[in-house]
C-alpha cells in the first residue's frame, strides 16, 4: 500500500490508545529503504519477542510488521523505524517513516482500508483484523503507525498447556530421555557438557571441552547461502534440527533449543539443548498456546498446523523454509516422518532437502528419480498414497529400510512445472488415504510458490557465491608456478567448502599410473587413516570425460576393514580379503562412508590427474556443488600443469647452469679462499657475474672475477665462454695479458650474440714465508681491494679497458705481494653498485666496510660484505653479485 492510503483520519474510527501501561522493555531498529529490509525487520520482530518470551503473540506481531515496514521501504521508499515495547500485559509496535503525507477524508465518506485481493492497502485491514488496538499517528516530519496485541491470560503459574491425551496418542521416548545440556562460549567453543551429552554423542567432557561446536555439528552448508551454525548460535533464540558426529563417527539427527544468556560479569554465552530428533516433542515450542480450558480433544476447529505456517512469514533461507515445511506437514498428518525433495532442472531426478524422523542417509541431497516405476503411483508428478509399504515394497525407494509402512506423497508445482515433492509417512500401516492426501496436496498447493522463490533466490546466492570463489580459487591458483604448493591449495579450496575430504592424485606422464599426491580432511586427526586407506586401494581410472563420476572403492574398501576390526576385537579372526595392514579405524570408515566423487584434471588434452571428493556417512553431494568443483578442477589441472611444466623448465636450466659454475675450488696451500655468489633473476643459479680459482702449474693458481653485461641465459652463455677459455688458455701457459686479449677476440667472434664483459684476471703463487705473490689484469672490472693488518685499505690494481668492444687490445700485468695478514677483496659492479633510493654504496662504501673486517678469515670478510650489501636497501638485489676474498694467514706460531 502507498502512504496516501494510510492518509486517513483515524481518530473516529480506531482506538488511539496511548502509553498508558508501564513500559518494562523496549527494542528499536532502524532499515535501509532496500527490499531485504523487509525480511531484516521480521527477524529483528521475531527474535525480540521470542527473547521476551511472548511465543503466543509472534506470528500476529511479524504478519502486522512485514506489512507496515513494506509499505515503508517499498512503497514510500524511505528508511523505517521499528519500536518494540513491552509491558505487562501487552506489546506494543510502532512503525515509522518520513513520508508523512495523508488524505483529508470527505464529509460523510467512509473508511476505505482497501480491498483484500489489492497488493497494496492491506497495513490497515491486517491491524483492523488481528491487533488489540491500533493507530496512526501523524507529525511534520513522521507517519506512524502503531499497534497493540495483548497478552492471553492464564493461570498463575502456566504459560502453555494441551489437552489432556490417551496414553496411546502420547509422543514415543525412551525409557530414560536423555537431555544433553551444552554451553557455548562467546567464539563457540564448548564450556560445558553434562552426563546425558557424554551418553547421547559417547565423548567425555574432558575430550570436548574448548573444542568449537561447529567440529561436531554435521550443519548443512553451501558456499554463499543459508545460515550456519556460527549465526545460528548468535541469535537471541533458536530452534530446529542438526545432527551431531558421535564419538563412533556417525551422525546422530539431534533436535535442539538454543538460548543466548549473558552471566553477572556480561559476558555471553548460549545454552542449547538437545534430543533425539525422534523425541522431540521434549523440547519442541507449541505451535499456539493453549490453556486447559481452551484446548479439549473434540475441538471441531482446531487450528491446522500447516495453517498457521502459513500464515506466518516464511524464513529467509530455503533450508530453513523448507524444514519448517517438513515439520508442519508431519504434525498436520499426525506422522513419524516427513520428507521434502526438489527437482532438478530437467525433471527427472528429485534431490533430498528436507526430511525429519528419518535417517541421516535420507536427509540431504540423496537423489531419487521422479518416474520411479510404470502407473501414476510411479510418477512424483502425481498425488499418490500407499497403504501398505511391505505389499509393494520399493514404491517409495527413499523409505527403503526405514520401517515406514504408510505414505502419502503429492507434487509440489509451479504454473504446471513440477518442482518438488512433499511426503508423509507412518510406521503403521492404512494410516492414510484420500483425504489426507488432499489436506497435503492444498498445503503442497499453497507453499510451491514460496519454496520455488526461495529456491530460485538461493540458487541466485550460490551462483554469487560460487563466482566469488572461482574468481578467489582462480587467483591464488595463479599466485604460485610451485607444484606442491598447488597440490596443497586445490585441497585447501575444496575442504570444507565443498566436502568433507579430499584426495589429489597426478599422473606422470602417459603411461605412468595415477599417484596419491596429497590427501586433506577438515578433521586433521583423521588424515593419516585416510591416507592409509587410499593407499592400499587401486587409484580411480583416468577417465577424460569431463564431469563428476561416482567412485564407490574408498566406501567399500572402509567399511569391509571396519567390519574386520570389530571382527577381530571379538576374537572371530579374519576373514575378509582386504589386506591386513590399513590399520583403519572405525571412524576413518565414517569419515569416507558417504558419497565419494571423481572428477577429471584434464590440461592441454591430457589427463594429469584426478581431484577425488568425499562425504562422511550417508552424506551425498548436491549437484550445484559438483558443478562448482567441475569448474574449479579446470582452472586447478591447468595450474597444476603450468606448475609441472614450470618445474621441469627450472629444473633443465639449472642443471645447465650448475654447468657454468666451477666445479669445486682447489686448496691453495697458505691462502684461505671464499666465495660468495648471489644471481638476479628467479630460477637462475647463474647469470651475468662469475668466478673461476683453478690450478695452473705446480704452485700456480688462476684465479678471476667478471661481469658479463646483462643477466639470464644470453649472459649465461658468454660466462660459460670466458670461464672456459681462461682456464684453456692459462694452462697452454699464455700470461694474463695474452690470455685476455685472446678472450677478447673469441667474444668478438661471437658476432650479435657477444656481449662485454668487465674481467679481473690473476695468477698467484704462495711463498714460504708465507707471503703470496700476485699478478693482476683489471680488464674494465672494479679494482681489487687490499686490507693489510693496521685497518688501511687501497686499491691493488689499475683500471684498463674492458672486453668485447675493441678488436686490438695492450693491455698489461701487475705484479704485487700479499703479506702475511693481508686481505685481497674482489667484487663485481652489483655489489658498489647496491642502490636504496638515491644513495649507492660505491667503492668507498665498501672500503669503509672492509676497514671493519681487520683480524677476520676470508670466509668472515666475505660473509660480512654481503650482509652489509643486503642491508644497505631493503629490495631485493637487482643485479648478480659476486665476491671472492682472499687471505694469506701466515706461518703458525707455535
Amino acid at each position: 500500500m502507498s502512504s496516501g492510503e494510510l492518509g486517513v483520519d483515524t481518530v473516529d474510527t480506531v482506538d488511539t490508545h496511548t502509553r498508558s501501561a508501564v513500559i518494562t522493555a523496549r527494542a528499536a531498529a532502524t532499515f535501509e529503504p532496500v527490499g531485504r529490509s523487509v525480511a531484516t525487520a521480521r527477524s529483528f520482530v521475531r527474535d525480540t519477542l521470542q527473547g521476551w518470551g511472548f511465543t503466543d503473540i509472534v506470528d500476529d506481531a511479524v504478519v502486522l510488521t512485514s506489512e507496515l515496514v513494506t509499505n515503508a521501504v517499498v512503497h514510500a521508499g524511505t528508511a523505517a523505524d521499528v519500536l518494540c515495547l513491552r509491558s505487562d500485559d501487552a506489546v506494543r509496535i510502532e512503525v515509522s517513516d518520513r513520508y508523512p503525507e495523508r488524505e483529508i477524508p470527505l464529509q460523510q465518506s467512509s473508511l476505505n482500508m482497501g480491498s483484500p485481493d489489492r497488493e497494496g492497502g492491506r497495513g490497515l485491514q491486517l491491524c483492523a483484523a488481528l491487533a488489540t488496538r491500533w493507530g496512526v499517528d501523524y507529525t511534520p516530519t513522521n507517519k506512524q503507525v502503531w499497534f497493540q496485541l495483548d497478552l492471553p491470560h492464564r493461570p498463575v503459574g502456566t504459560r502453555t498447556a494441551g489437552p489432556s491425551l490417551p496414553a496411546e496418542l502420547l509422543p514415543i521416548a525412551d525409557g530414560r530421555v536423555r537431555v544433553a545440556v551444552i554451553q557455548i562460549d562467546r567464539v563457540g567453543a564448548i564450556s560445558a557438557w553434562n552426563e546425558d551429552a557424554e551418553d547421547l554423542f559417547g565423548y567425555a567432557a574432558e575430550h570436548v571441552t574448548g573444542k568449537p561446536l561447529n567440529d561436531l555439528a554435521a550443519w548443512p552448508h553451501t558456499p554463499g547461502t543459508s545460515t550456519g551454525i556460527a549465526e545460528a548460535l548468535q541469535l537471541s533464540r533458536w530452534e530446529g534440527s542438526y545432527g551431531i558426529r558421535g564419538a563412533h563417527g556417525r551422525v546422530i539427527p539431534v533436535y535442539a533449543s538454543h538460548l543466548r544468556v549473558r552471566d553477572t560479569d556480561g559476558e555471553p554465552s548460549t545454552v542449547c539443548l538437545l534430543v533425539r530428533d525422534d523425541e522431540r516433542a521434549v523440547l519442541q515450542t507449541p505451535l499456539r498456546g493453549a490453556t486447559p480450558e481452551q484446548a479439549t480433544l473434540s475441538e471441531p476447529n482446531a487450528t491446522d498446523p500447516f495453517e498457521v505456517f502459513i500464515g506466518s512469514p516464511a524464513p529467509d533461507d530455503l533450508d530453513g523454509l523448507l524444514q519448517r515445511t517438513v515439520e508442519r506437514a508431519r504434525d498436520m498428518l499426525d506422522g513419524d516422518a516427513a520428507f521434502l525433495l526438489l527437482a532438478t532442472d530437467d525433471e527427472t531426478e528429485l534431490e533430498v532437502r528436507a526430511s525429519t524422523g528419518l535417517p541421516s542417509a535420507r536427509q540431504r541431497f540423496a537423489r531419487v528419480p521422479v518416474e520411479a516405476g510404470p502407473g501414476r503411483y510411479g510418477s512424483a508428478r502425481m498425488p499418490a498414497v500407499h497403504e501398505d509399504l511391505t505389499v509393494v515394497p520399493g514404491a517409495v525407494p527413499l523409505l527403503n529400510g526405514t520401517g515406514m509402512r504408510s505414505v502419502v506423497t503429492v507434487p509440489l508445482k509451479v504454473e504446471g512445472r513440477l518442482t518438488g515433492s512433499l511426503g508423509v509417512a507412518a510406521e503403521a500401516p492404512d494410516r492414510y488415504s484420500n483425504e489426507e492426501a488432499l489436506r497435503l496436496q492444498f498445503a503442497a498447493d499453497r507453499i510451491a510458490l514460496a519454496v520455488e522463490s526461495a529456491r530460485l533466490g538461493e540458487l541466485e546466492r550460490l551462483r554469487r557465491g560460487s563466482l566469488s570463489f572461482l574468481v578467489e580459487a582462480s587467483d591464488l591458483l595463479a599466485g604460485t608456478l610451485d607444484r606442491d604448493q598447488t597440490l596443497a591449495l586445490m585441497a585447501q579450496m575444496t575442504v570444507p567448502t565443498l566436502a568433507t575430504w579430499c584426495a589429489v592424485y597426478t599422473i606422470a606422464d602417459q603411461s605412468a599410473e595415477p599417484y596419491l599426491s596429497y590427501v586433506l580432511h577438515e578433521d586433521e586427526e583423521r588424515i593419516d587413516g585416510l591416507k592409509a586407506l587410499l593407499s592400499k586401494i587401486p587409484p580411480p581410472d583416468p577417465v577424460p570425460t569431463p564431469g563428476a563420476r561416482v567412485w564407490a572403492a574408498p566406501s567399500e574398501a572402509a567399511h569391509e576393514a571396519a567390519l574386520r576390526t570389530s571382527m577381530r576385537s571379538l576374537g572371530l579372526g579374519e576373514s575378509l580379503t582386504l589386506g591386513s595392514g590399513i590399520g583403519t579405524t572405525l571412524s576413518t570408515a565414517s569419515a569416507v562412508g558417504g558419497e565419494t566423487v571423481v572428477l577429471p584434471l584434464v590440461a592441454r588434452n591430457r589427463v594429469i590427474g584426478m581431484l577425488t571428493l568425499g562425504k562422511p556417512s550417508d552424506e551425498h553431494f548436491r549437484q550445484e556443488i559438483l558443478e562448482l568443483a567441475e569448474d574449479l578442477s579446470r582452472r586447478a589441472a591447468l595450474a597444476l600443469d603450468n606448475a609441472r611444466l614450470y618445474s621441469e623448465r627450472t629444473a633443465i636450466s639449472q642443471s645447465l647452469q650448475r654447468s657454468l659454475l666451477p666445479p669445486g675450488l682447489p686448496q691453495i696451500p697458505g691462502v684461505e679462499v671464499e666465495v660468495i655468489y648471489r644471481a638476479a633473476g628467479e630460477g637462475n643459479e647463474v647469470g651475468g657475474d662469475f668466478y673461476d680459482l683453478f690450478p695452473i702449474r705446480d704452485g700456480a693458481y688462476g684465479f678471476a672475477i667478471g661481469d658479463v653485461c646483462g643477466t639470464g641465459p644470453e649472459a649465461a652463455a658468454v660466462t660459460g665462454l670466458a670461464r672456459h677459455a681462461l682456464r684453456l688458455l692459462a694452462r697452454e701457459g699464455f700470461g694474463g695479458p695474452a690470455v685476455l686479449e685472446r678472450l677478447n677476440a673469441a667474444i668478438l667472434d661471437e658476432g650479435s650474440r657477444s656481449r662485454f664483459l668487465t674481467l679481473l684476471y690473476g695468477e698467484l703463487w704462495p711463498q714460504e714465508d708465507g707471503s703470496a705473490v700476485l699478478k693482476i689484469v683489471c680488464a674494465g672490472h672494479p679494482l681489487p681491494l687490499r686490507l693489510r693488518q693496521d685497518g688501511t685499505v687501497e686499491p691493488y690494481a689499475e683500471p684498463q679497458p674492458l672486453l668485447g668492444v675493441m678488436d686490438d687490445l695492450e693491455l698489461y700485468e701487475q705484479t704485487m705481494t700479499l703479506d702475511p695478514g693481508d686481505v685481497l677483496l674482489c667484487v663485481t659492479d652489483g655489489v658498489t653498485e647496491r642502490r636504496e633510493g638515491t644513495r649507492m654504496l660505491g667503492d668507498d662504501g665498501l672500503a669503509d666496510v672492509l676497514t671493519t673486517c681487520t683480524g677476520l678469515t676470508a670466509g668472515a670478510v666475505a660473509a660480512r660484505i654481503m650482509r652489509a650489501v643486503e642491508r644497505f636497501a631493503s629490495d631485493a638485489p637487482s643485479d648478480d653479485m659476486a665476491i671472492l676474498a682472499m687471505r694469506v694467514p701466515g706461518l703458525q706460531k707455535d
